[in-house]
């Protein structure tokens, strides 16, 4: 049996994943956690062989708990599911370690599949993700300006889109209020923005926040 841990601050989106799930035999969800930070507890107290991870999740993002799982165990496989178009994060989540990355739009038939596949050790994007990809190798496109900044800075931009402060920014990841405003100081140079709600726009404009 694949022990399946499902990380999703939807309960009607979780009931969804189990429903889907429990029509195979060899995949059974045993546990579930609606925040960031339940997520890390149960996979801490917990043994799983896959977890399905939102990557838009509260306290901390999904981003942070992916990275802070692969930090404390690198061999637990992550798939990534989410409702943001795959050209948005899917190359930044599988550059942090995801085994695989999903939207919910093609969850329904895709999810059996992508667990089976990361659970087995493999790796797992859309045949249209997978497409893109290999498109991207023969061609230098003009990239969306958010692609050029570090992970964390990534995170910054993605924290204060969502309305957070910065205090309430330094407490979640765990450093100085100055060090995120340093953060958000280059973030804005990177991206040639003037301001917090410039940044808002260019993040609702380019979907990376709900």
């Amino acid at each position: 049996m694949i022990k399946i841990l499902v990380v999703d601050d939807h309960a009607i989106v979780r009931q969804g994943l189990k429903q889907i799930l429990a029509e195979t035999p060899d995949l059974v969800v045993t546990g579930e956690a609606g925040s960031g930070e339940e997520a890390l507890r149960k996979v801490r107290t917990g043994q799983w062989d896959v977890v399905v991870l939102d990557i838009s999740l509260p306290d901390p993002s999904g981003l942070i708990v992916l990275q802070q799982i692969k930090n404390e165990y690198p061999e637990l496989p992550v798939l990534v599911l989410t409702m943001h178009a795959e050209d948005q994060y899917a190359v930044r989540v599988l550059k942090a370690g995801a085994a695989g990355f999903l939207t919910k739009e093609s969850a329904p038939d895709q999810l059996v599949s992508a667990i089976k596949r990361v659970a087995s050790g493999g790796r797992y994007v859309s045949p249209s993700l997978a497409e893109k990809l290999v498109s991207d190798l023969g061609s230098d496109p003009r990239k969306p300006r958010h692609e050029v900044l570090s992970d964390r800075e990534f995170q910054v931009l993605c924290m204060i889109s969502s309305g957070k402060t910065l205090t309430r920014i330094a407490e979640e990841l765990g450093v100085s209020v100055k060090t995120v405003s340093t953060h958000r100081t280059r973030l804005l140079k990177k991206m040639r923005l003037k301001n917090n709600a410039e940044l808002v726009h260019y993040a609702i404009r380019n979907g990376l926040v709900r």
